[in-house]
């Protein structure tokens, strides 16, 4: 993926919906998009400590939060609550319901839009008169290159 690419749509999908990525929400969404598959919220305040050094003050975890709160509302990371992690979404633009494929060996971690096979899934949640909160769902297992190795 092209992170610089992903930050200017992500920029212009902001303005679109009458809000800001402003420097700091989009630095995070930078380390987060630097990672491979999970990223913790302290590991992203490290990082930006660490690249702010001391000179620019202290980043408290609240303001991580916001912006993570923030990059998730507008679809460019998923919070896999399961994990109590985040994951950078690659189709920001458009709703949809995923499956996060989680490998528990190497920690890559594939979306799958399920939006269609998890209709069924929601459908039977309302018939119970269950609200879900959240629509992604984490899967675990062992990821094709780590059965092959």
């Amino acid at each position: 993926m092209d992170a610089e690419l992903y930050l200017q749509r992500a920029a212009s999908h902001c303005t679109a919906q009458g809000s800001r990525l402003t420097p700091l929400r989009r630095k995070i969404l930078q380390l987060a998009l630097a990672q491979s598959g999970l990223v913790k919220a302290y590991q992203l305040l490290h990082c930006l400590q660490a690249e702010r050094g001391l000179d620019n003050g202290v980043v408290a975890p609240p303001t991580i939060y916001r912006a993570l709160d923030f990059l998730v509302a507008h679809g460019f990371l998923h919070r896999v609550d399961a994990l109590n992690a985040y994951v950078v979404c690659p189709h920001f633009a458009c709703e949809h319901d995923g499956i996060m494929l989680v490998c528990d060996h190497c920690g890559q971690v594939q979306e799958v839009d399920a939006t269609h096979s998890l209709g069924s899934l929601w459908q039977q949640c309302h018939q119970h008169g269950f609200q879900p909160h959240q629509r992604d769902l984490v899967l675990t297992g062992t990821c094709q290159q780590c059965q092959t190795a």
